[in-house]
């Protein structure tokens, strides 16, 4: 059985990298907030502000780099947005103790990690297509997603210690070099050529059997493990931005599972601003009974994302996502019965484990069905218009959210999140999508120039944190995907 799954080394290095920033990102989990709230003393639109404007903007400067993205080796691409988020995360620990940290140099920030969150994971989702067969992709989102809530686990509790002992940005710094660790990782992964060859042969001749799978325009390996440059348009044009659109909106799969992740998620970070108010503040819990409400349920999704690869197995990838998908957004208007003390932290825990739990199956099976719908030259300007949709789509109805829970009342504007989320299954795929032969027609052809010779050193890239989500305080989405800034 172990056989049987094994990966490979480049792999393992991919999956160590996500593994180490998105411990970071759950112990910084909640962080801007919090500084917001306790540090800067903001109000709940001033903290919904933070959440949706940063998003936005980041989700702005990001359009143009998807087009980008994909005509470069992703490797390099995975290390800067590393390192621009090292750098943009690191000038807060520093501003907090020169005493000059303010609101408008969170809300800079938030941008800057929008963006590159976006834009990594979109080149990491064009990679791991590139790194591993298609029977295996559900196995790796399913071990991308058992991590995701393994640290989810460990994180917040640690986070809110912490913040305890050493004050409300010391996570912060652990994420900036959780981001620093992270693309020292990916600088330093050498995939070996003789495991290549003896894990990956067969499969390469099939892959290489087929007309659609061509390297210079798709992005296969070359023969020894390594990336190859991508093929190159020569003459850039405007219309390349709106590409990813065009192609999730032109497959009738995509789209229903488009429009229902960009509200689900919206809603969910929405509310989840709201939350942070409503617990810390007007009912008084503690940031350690906070992280602690989080970090318990997490273990749902440790379970879910190991149960997701036996419930395909047995009842098929359609019907699991879309139970799946179903069952999730069912969960969350329970939080509307909130109340202060213990009760109130079991409710949260109880709420939380069940949408947790349902998200933990359907994450790793949405990302795998994803990838197997979009064409491989397609790959990074499908995903990046995915996360820019995304990202918008939580802005605004995060300052949507902020303004009626400062009209409303923060529990009253949960409860509104709730109810719009049962509306959601029903933007789910509603019959199995027929496999796809060819790339669809609306999109212009992309030309292609014959690879130059491969690097000497091969990628591997981890999409090192964003799920999700991802994921922007942590993904909805599965890692390779998964700002692992969005929770769910």
């Amino acid at each position: 059985m172990r056989d049987r799954h094994r990966l490979g080394r480049s792999f393992g290095w991919l999956w160590g990298a996500y593994g180490t920033s998105a411990l970071g990102t759950w112990l910084a989990f909640g962080a801007f907030p919090l500084i917001a709230v306790q540090v800067l003393h903001a109000g709940p639109a001033e903290v919904a502000a933070l959440s949706s404007v940063g998003a936005a903007v980041g989700a702005a400067v990001a359009v143009p780099l998807g087009p980008w993205v994909e005509f470069r080796r992703k490797r390099p691409v995975l290390i800067g947005m590393d390192l621009a988020r090292f750098a943009a995360l690191l000038t807060i620990p520093a501003a907090f103790v020169l005493g000059v940290l303010t609101f408008v140099q969170l809300l800079l920030v938030s941008v800057v990690v929008a963006a590159a969150d976006i834009t990594f994971r979109a080149a990491s989702g064009a990679y791991l297509k590139t790194l591993l067969p298609a029977e295996d992709l559900l196995v790796a989102n399913a071990r991308f997603e058992s991590t995701t809530w393994t640290t989810t686990i460990v994180g917040p509790p640690l986070g809110g210690a912490a913040i305890g002992l050493l004050g409300p940005v010391a996570t912060v710094l652990a994420d900036a070099i959780s981001y620093l660790l992270s693309a020292l990782g990916i600088h330093l992964s050498t995939p070996s050529r003789l495991s290549f060859l003896s894990s990956r042969s067969s499969t390469m001749d099939r892959r290489l059997d087929t007309p659609d799978d061509r390297p210079s325009a798709s992005g296969d390996r070359t023969t020894d493990g390594r990336e190859p440059r991508p093929g190159r348009r020569e003459v850039s044009r405007a219309g390349d931005l709106l590409d990813g659109w065009r192609y999730i909106l032109a497959d009738p799969a995509l789209r229903p599972l488009f429009l229902n992740t960009a509200l689900f998620n919206g809603l969910v970070m929405a509310a989840d601003a709201l939350l942070a108010v409503l617990m810390l503040g007007q009912l008084g819990f503690t940031p350690w009974q906070y992280g602690l409400a989080f970090a318990v349920p997490a273990i749902g999704g440790l379970v879910g994302s190991r149960l997701a690869r036996p419930l395909v197995t047995r009842f098929g990838q359609h019907r699991v996502l879309v139970v799946a998908g179903t069952l999730r957004a069912l969960w969350p208007v329970g939080l509307v019965l909130l109340g202060p003390g213990t009760g109130g932290l079991l409710l949260v825990m109880g709420v939380e484990l069940g949408l947790i739990l349902c998200c933990g199956v359907f994450n790793p099976v949405y990302a795998t069905y994803r990838l197997e719908r979009t064409a491989n030259d397609r790959i990074t300007r499908t995903l990046s218009a995915w996360a820019v949709t995304t990202k918008a789509s939580t802005a605004l109805l995060t300052a949507i959210w902020g303004v009626l829970g400062s009209l409303l009342g923060p529990r009253t504007a949960i409860g509104l999140a709730g109810a719009l989320l049962l509306v959601t299954p029903l933007f789910l795929p509603r019959r199995p999508a027929a496999p796809r032969t060819e790339p669809l027609p609306s999109l212009t052809e992309t030309p292609t120039e014959t690879p130059a010779a491969a690097p000497t050193r091969t990628p591997v890239e981890g999409p090192a944190g964003s799920p999700p989500e991802a994921p922007a305080q942590a993904s909805t989405e599965t890692p390779v995907e998964a700002p692992a800034q969005e929770r769910r």
